[in-house]
């Protein structure tokens, strides 16, 4: 009667393990979904933006809208997952706002791309923009308390 109890204990352990495992990858496999076309048509309207500001052109109101709504469509998706596609888009629209010397969303990019992708060729480029901004770049636990004091 003993080993009965221990072998049902056993297996349901084992049953439920197996379960969160499975949980798990699907999850990580829902996070990890960035469509194709959106990383696509984003890259191609931040590539627009990036000549328009390199070319001396001025940026026309839909422009500044399409900015705001790149940084939106941005922070959607990484609340959906942090897929290290997201990067260099990041990092490109982050150079975009220091451009057109919008210095706190532009922090906040930078910031997005050393917290969230730290692993990634673009996180030491963050971090080199924000030196050269004057943020001084601490450990990630402190970088949120001194950006938001540097900021004010």
């Amino acid at each position: 009667m003993k080993k009965f109890i221990i072998l049902s204990l056993v297996g349901i352990v084992l049953a439920s393990v197996f379960c969160i495992d499975a949980q798990a990858a699907r999850k990580s496999k829902a996070k990890s979904k960035i469509s194709q076309e959106f990383l696509t048509e984003t890259e191609t309207e931040i590539n627009r933006l990036t000549t328009k500001i390199y070319g001396k052109a001025l940026l026309s109101p839909q422009d500044n809208e399409s900015l705001i709504t790149i940084k939106i469509k941005l922070d959607s998706q990484l609340v959906q997952g942090s897929a290290p596609e997201l990067a260099p888009l990041y990092y490109k629209t982050g150079n975009i706002l220091r451009m057109r010397e919008m210095k706190k969303d532009a922090i906040e990019c930078y910031q997005t791309v050393l917290e969230n992708f730290p692993n990634t060729a673009f996180a030491p480029k963050a971090k080199a923009e924000l030196k050269e901004m004057g943020i001084e770049v601490k450990e990630i636990e402190n970088q949120e308390e001194d950006l938001s004091d540097k900021i004010q």
